[in-house]
């Protein structure tokens, strides 16, 4: 399946790109782990500068961190799941699943109506809660939500990290959309690999 079919933008193949553009894909390779450049990055293949903000952002959401890369995989999943963006759930329930996160957990991410239809521990639908309310309806959030989160066990740093990661995904999310590259998880490449074994990817 050739996941670029409905994209609205041209995309630079790897092969065929030059200068600050070939060394942006070296690098998301680099942090991807990953033999290929997704697909959501070349989106702005034609654009480095733009490109060199995104890269950031992974860098920011992924490579550092003080929360566990699969909880922030999750965050990344469920923003996505919430913004109805399948592409993105695919790819991030890959990434999930390869730093350990249970395979149960990453299909009810699929299918879940809501937060209270995941199987993870109530500190972690209480962070859930927060960031879908983020995405929805981020003005309405209080300093009543923040403390509950805190109460849950929440720092303050780790709440700022996954608003971080919950903002960038509400862009992510838009640009794969909106460009037309989300239309189903099979389109992403990411989400067709054998997630690797022992959780240390």
């Amino acid at each position: 399946m050739d996941a670029t079919t409905h994209v609205r933008v041209p995309l630079v193949d790897e092969g065929q790109a030059e200068g600050r553009l070939a060394e942006l894909y070296a690098d998301i390779k680099s942090n991807t782990n990953l033999p290929f450049v997704p697909d959501m990055f070349r989106l702005l293949s034609t654009r480095p500068d733009l490109l060199e903000g995104v890269v950031a952002g992974y860098k920011g959401m992924f490579i550092t961190g003080i929360m566990p890369r699969q909880t922030r995989e999750l965050i990344a999943a469920w923003t996505s799941k919430v913004n109805q963006c399948p592409y993105c759930v695919g790819t991030h329930n890959f990434f999930f699943q390869a730093f350990g996160g249970p395979q149960e957990t990453a299909q009810a991410v699929e299918s879940a109506e809501s937060v209270e239809d995941l199987p993870v521990d109530e500190k972690h639908k209480v962070l859930l809660r927060l960031l879908t309310k983020l995405s929805k309806e981020a003005y309405k959030i209080t300093d009543v939500d923040w403390k509950l989160a805190t109460d849950a066990g929440w720092t303050s740093e780790e709440l700022l990290e996954g608003f971080f990661i919950a903002g960038m995904f509400n862009f992510i999310t838009r640009m794969v959309d909106g460009l037309g590259l989300g239309f189903s998880v099979a389109a992403s490449r990411v989400s067709q690999q054998e997630v690797p074994t022992g959780g240390d990817a």
